[in-house]
């Protein structure tokens, strides 16, 4: 099974589609589907995959589209909602921008085909929609600047030669984008939590994906914080919304 990389790449530190054509996703209005009925936790067909989330963007979208014009904390919150019909690619979501400034969330096939209900798409389109209503792309932007220029004053003061300088200026960019990055994905989690709560699923069962990807732990300059602290960020937030 191909691993979920569930979570937003910044690509090229300045947060834009990938070079590959993306098939703008537009539902054609917000019907509700019920999901297709499957055996407990079996991957679904193509055609009920493609069902469930055209009814997810469909409900999803307009609250994550409230919320953050509710937070006032970016001035556009009009999502455009993408897929990567590249079939080689991994089952992947993250977040961008287009070349107009709005706010992009892009779904490759494999994510689509590997979500098992509605719930998980959800709670992914949620997450990647909490990205940019809390900024995330410029603030990893700032951060990995920063790390940069640090890197590269660091090696030019040592007397490196230029290759070097620039060997250290590119560590020092990994570092500094990666100082936040856990941080930045255990806020989103919360956030998109409540978004899709509010969109009517259930995100404790919509976390059940964290059982089938590989497990990031604690690893050095790792993007993604451990799964279990991740599923307890899940249930604390869901606790406090349900009082439960």
């Amino acid at each position: 099974m191909r691993a979920v990389r569930f979570g937003w790449v910044l690509l090229g530190l300045a947060g834009c589609a990938p070079t590959a054509a993306l098939t703008p996703y537009t539902p054609q209005g917000a019907v509700v589907v019920a999901e297709p009925a499957s055996a407990a936790g079996a991957p679904l067909s193509a055609q009920a995959a493609a069902q469930n989330f055209r009814t997810v963007v469909a409900r999803v979208e307009p609250v994550a589209e409230a919320y953050c014009r509710n937070a006032q904390t970016v001035a556009d919150c009009d999502y455009r909602i993408l897929v990567d019909e590249r079939t080689d690619q991994e089952a992947n979501a993250y977040q961008g921008v287009d070349a107009a400034g709005h706010p992009t969330i892009t779904f490759t096939l494999a994510l689509i085909a590997d979500a098992r209900n509605q719930d998980e798409l959800a709670f992914v389109m949620g997450h990647e929609a909490a990205h940019h209503i809390a900024g995330h792309i410029p603030l990893k932007q700032q951060s990995a600047l920063a790390g940069a220029v640090l890197g590269g004053l660091l090696a030019t003061a040592a007397g490196m030669d230029a290759a070097t300088v620039q060997q250290m200026t590119d560590l020092g960019a990994g570092v500094g984008a990666a100082s936040y990055s856990k941080d930045y994905e255990l806020q989103a989690d919360a956030i998109g939590t409540e978004i899709a709560w509010r969109a009517g699923y259930d995100p404790m069962r919509g976390m059940a994906f964290f059982d089938r990807i590989p497990d990031p732990g604690d690893e050095f300059l790792g993007s993604h914080p451990a799964n279990a602290q991740r599923k307890q960020v899940v249930a604390e937030v869901m606790a406090g919304l349900t009082g439960r």
